[in-house]
């Protein structure tokens, strides 16, 4: 894959902007990261799962829901929002900015069966409700998130499905980023429902996340959609949830920005109180494809992808991953899909189905 293409106006590579960053990344942010430490630590921090709508310091908020395994048709349920726009190459999509940036919202839903996919802005001022404790999240007619730690009711209304499930987190915390101006974390959770369209009603219960997000941004300074050239260049990312038994999840991260590593990580926690964070973790694609969006724009997704994890001389995951469903575009420029894997956990074999992330904008 070749190395990013930040432009100004005059086709200009950005070099300030990604010069910045790869010092940041480099230098600075392993210094104040606590995201290992806190991965091996019950989540304490209930209080800080707000919206900070308005907020001047935080530009921008983001809750998840992911159930990465559903029986039949479906086989998995994303439920990806953001309040207030990145910044970031990744995940702006500035065609859909409302007429302040600081004021758009996202809601990207989707399953892996027919063309069930949800992807729309919204005016937080007009068309939301949020509550300031988190308690109640409301994008217009759409979709609800409610409640507080560790009990939460997701109501999803779109065209072409629908979803109702009750969601129990755990204290199983994975944090990505633990700075102080980026927080990331996904808690394992439990949920219930049923999720229904035009060919009936499917019952679940499985494994899940709860996940949020809040961060520091330029876009909190300016009403206008914070020019291309000097966007934050986190310009690949992919995030992969398998649950390997009904007790058991697997989190794989991989984000880039500006050709240095931000975080490449891989998650283990259980229902039973275990939770361990690797960072001797490989990616590979093994093979690929373009896909284009509905702007026209073109990107690489994988077709079959390897991952390697290892603790010391051990290898503890060893995964060959393959695409085999619709990649469903709205994960901020990128695509959510479910893929098949296979491998060995602790040198026992392991197979089943997962869901994907994948952002990859390394080559514009």
């Amino acid at each position: 894959m070749s190395a990013t293409k930040i432009t100004d106006r005059n086709g200009q590579r950005s070099l300030p902007v990604r010069v910045a960053a790869r010092a940041l990344l480099s230098g600075l942010a392993p210094r104040v990261d606590r995201r290992v430490i806190e991965s091996s630590r019950p989540f304490d921090r209930p209080d800080m799962l707000r919206p900070h709508q308005d907020s001047s310091l935080w530009a921008w908020t983001h809750y998840g829901i992911f159930i990465p395994r559903l029986p039949g048709r479906h086989r998995y349920l994303n439920t990806m929002t953001l309040i207030g726009a990145t910044g970031s190459v990744c995940f702006d999509n500035d065609y859909l900015t409302v007429a302040d940036a600081r004021h758009t919202s996202t809601v990207f839903s989707s399953t892996a069966h027919a063309t069930q996919r949800h992807y729309r802005a919204y005016d937080t001022r007009s068309e939301c409700e949020f509550a300031a404790d988190g308690s109640v999240l409301r994008w217009g007619e759409d979709l609800d998130i409610s409640g507080t730690y560790p009990n939460f009711t997701l109501t999803g209304r779109y065209q072409g499905f629908r979803v109702d499930a009750e969601i129990t987190a755990t204290a199983q915390a994975s944090w990505f980023i633990r700075t102080p101006v980026y927080d990331h974390v996904s808690l394992l959770a439990t949920c219930r429902g049923t999720l229904t369209d035009a060919e009936g009603s499917v019952e679940f219960e499985t494994l899940c996340t709860v996940e949020y997000a809040r961060c520091v941004s330029p876009q909190a300074l300016t009403a206008r959609p914070v020019p291309e050239c000097l966007k934050l260049p986190v310009d690949f990312f992919t995030y992969q949830i398998i649950n390997l038994d009904h007790r058991t999840q697997l989190l794989l991260t991989d984000v880039r920005a500006a050709g240095t590593t931000a975080c490449r990580m891989a998650h283990l926690r259980s229902l039973d109180g275990d939770a361990r964070a690797y960072t001797d973790v490989q990616m590979e694609v093994l093979a690929d494809r373009p896909a284009i969006d509905e702007l026209g724009r073109t990107m690489r997704v994988p077709r079959e992808l390897r991952w390697s994890v290892r603790d010391g001389s051990r290898e503890v995951f060893a995964l060959h991953a393959t695409v085999d469903s619709p990649l469903r575009y709205g994960h901020g420029r990128g695509y959510a899909g479910a893929v098949t894997y296979a491998g060995t956990w602790r040198g026992r074999a392991i197979d089943g189905s997962g869901y994907l992330e994948w952002v990859d904008c390394e080559g514009r």
